[in-house]
């Protein structure tokens, strides 16, 4: 199976200048736990639930100064529309993360392949390797 056919099409992503507010709110909507962060047609970051409560609330900063750019993961890990769901799963499991930004071929953002997407998709075998590896303490 590709990932085109486990991942979760019209993924919104946000611009590094974007408000924590913004991108929480968004959350809260869509019921989602991260947001791509694109600057220049190109993604460059990620933000997560987890990096608004640690890096803007946990490190005693003022949220409602802070935007993206202030607390997002940089250096995007993505996937293919057209790779195998393993090696989607395999690439998740080595850099520990639960979920992946698709790209098409034109390198465009075109959905999300999350754990939950995964675990629809493969063996319950696959989808425990995964949640394991990405569920491990640091």
């Amino acid at each position: 199976m590709k990932v085109k056919d486990a991942m979760h099409e019209g993924v919104q992503w946000c611009a590094p200048d974007t408000p924590l507010a913004e991108i929480s709110k968004l959350m809260a909507q869509e019921d989602i736990g991260s947001v791509p962060i694109g600057e220049d047609d190109r993604l460059v970051g990620m933000v997560t639930d987890r990096d608004i409560c640690l890096k803007a609330f946990g490190n005693g900063r003022d949220p409602a100064k802070l935007t993206a750019r202030d607390v997002m993961h940089e250096g995007i890990v993505y996937c293919t529309t057209e790779e195998q769901i393993e090696d989607a799963v395999h690439l998740m499991e080595s850099k520990g993360v639960r979920r992946l930004p698709v790209i098409n071929d034109k390198k465009r953002m075109v959905g999300m392949l999350s754990l939950g997407d995964v675990s629809h998709a493969v063996s319950h075998e696959l989808t425990g390797e995964l949640t394991r590896a990405v569920s491990a303490h640091h």
